[in-house]
């Protein structure tokens, strides 16, 4: 229950970093009906699925011996803190709209288009990876430890979406630009300090467990 929690937690959080998918499935619930957003929400969350599967098996074997994992929790550190930059970055720059235009002609298009929208990011399989391996480091998670964190992890998508689509499918309003772009900078700052203190814990670490000359 608490690796369940645990990865509950992390979810939402994690959805807090609102991106073009957020704004899409927004529209999808304006502009047609509350089907297509939900939809939409599983089209998503079949996407992170996807993802998190790859991850989970990808770090299970990369952690399979200590100086793997040593140097491969250096590294996913150091892409959660680039990938937190990415996010103030793209906070700071992007001119958020929620005025896409939607091709989706019925439920299933709706579904694929947020689908395969979601599997587009490159950055996406990066991250996934990287949380996982820190937190299987940090909570020294066993694979069905990591499983259950995937999977609750990935729900939280659901929960997140499918909520936001019901308030936007019954107020048929909008979300101001200045909250959106101050959750993603507080969303980013967190992943660098979260990826810095990975990265310091996991130096300690190494400090206190190499042999004495």
């Amino acid at each position: 229950m608490k690796v369940f929690k645990n990865g509950l937690t992390t979810g939402l959080f994690l959805q807090l970093a609102i991106g073009p998918v957020f704004f899409f499935i927004v529209n999808l619930s304006l502009q047609r009906t509350i089907l297509d957003g939900f939809a939409g929400v599983l089209g998503v969350t079949l996407a992170d699925y996807v993802y998190i599967t790859l991850a989970i098996f990808g770090v299970g074997k990369l952690l399979e011996h200590k100086k793997v994992k040593k140097v491969f929790g250096l590294i996913s550190s150091i892409v959660l803190i680039i990938f937190g930059l990415l996010i103030i970055k793209g906070a700071a720059d992007v001119n958020m709209s929620t005025k896409t235009v939607i091709h989706s002609t019925d439920i299933f298009s709706s579904f694929i288009t947020v689908f395969f929208l979601t599997l587009s990011s490159p950055l996406t399989i990066m991250m996934w990876t990287s949380l996982f391996a820190t937190k299987t480091i940090e909570y020294n998670y066993t694979k069905k430890e990591l499983l259950i964190f995937g999977f609750s992890t990935g729900l939280a998508t659901f929960i997140f979406m499918g909520t936001t689509v019901v308030l936007f499918s019954l107020i048929k309003g909008t979300i101001p630009v200045v909250l959106i772009q101050t959750l993603n900078i507080i969303v980013g700052c967190l992943l660098i300090g979260y990826g810095g203190i990975s990265a310091a814990t996991l130096a300690t670490a190494s400090h206190h467990t190499r042999p004495k000359s």
